[in-house]
């Protein structure tokens, strides 16, 4: 069996990964994400989730490379992680009752063939009216700090959400019925 790298320290990513049942190792990338390109989300997430698998994909002759970056896009913003409890008071503020998008960037790349897939899943998310008091006790948690848009599907699904369109893993921060799919049509053996 192929060896297959996950290209991310993201927690999240390696449990959903796992789920699978897919024998994988992770190799953090050090690539440094520019959130600022003048590029629409979905492009975005793609060009970093490329960046992150090829920094890894050169140092291997004979390995299967996932990379993956997800952001939160809300009325013409891209939220990525807030890293301050503030941040993470605001985003959750202004998702309040609003719908917006989870972006999911992913890259898989065979180093052994070249062959690479890279594609952008969109996953449609509606928050119920949050309390600022529901917004404190949750930010309390820490775990907004760590996330895009300052949440993680996870933690808030029965409390803050009124309806998801699409994958709720996409949201998670990795598309795994994609990323499934992805390495059949390149050959890759997953079972």
């Amino acid at each position: 069996m192929r060896k297959i790298i996950l290209a991310s320290a993201s927690p999240k990513r390696k449990e959903l990964l796992k789920d699978t049942g897919l024998k994988f190792e992770i190799v953090p990338s050090d690539y440094e994400e520019n959130m600022s390109l003048p590029l629409p989300p979905g492009e975005l997430v793609q060009f970093l989730s490329k960046g992150k698998a090829e920094s890894i994909a050169k140092n291997y002759e004979d390995a299967v490379i996932i990379g993956a970056d997800t952001i939160i896009y809300f009325n013409g913003h891209i939220l990525g992680k807030p890293h301050t409890p503030e941040r993470a008071r605001e985003m959750l503020s202004m998702l309040s009752g609003q719908e917006h998008s989870a972006f999911t960037g992913f890259t898989v790349i065979d180093t052994r063939s070249g062959k690479r897939i890279s594609q952008t899943v969109e996953t449609k998310v509606q928050f119920k009216e949050l309390s600022d008091s529901t917004i404190d006790e949750y930010i309390k948690t820490g775990n907004p700090l760590k996330y895009a848009g300052s949440y993680t599907l996870n933690d808030i699904l029965d409390k803050f959400v009124r309806k998801v369109e699409g994958d709720h893993s996409n949201i998670i921060g990795l598309p795994v019925d994609s990323v499934m799919r992805a390495l059949e049509s390149l050959d890759i053996k997953i079972k």
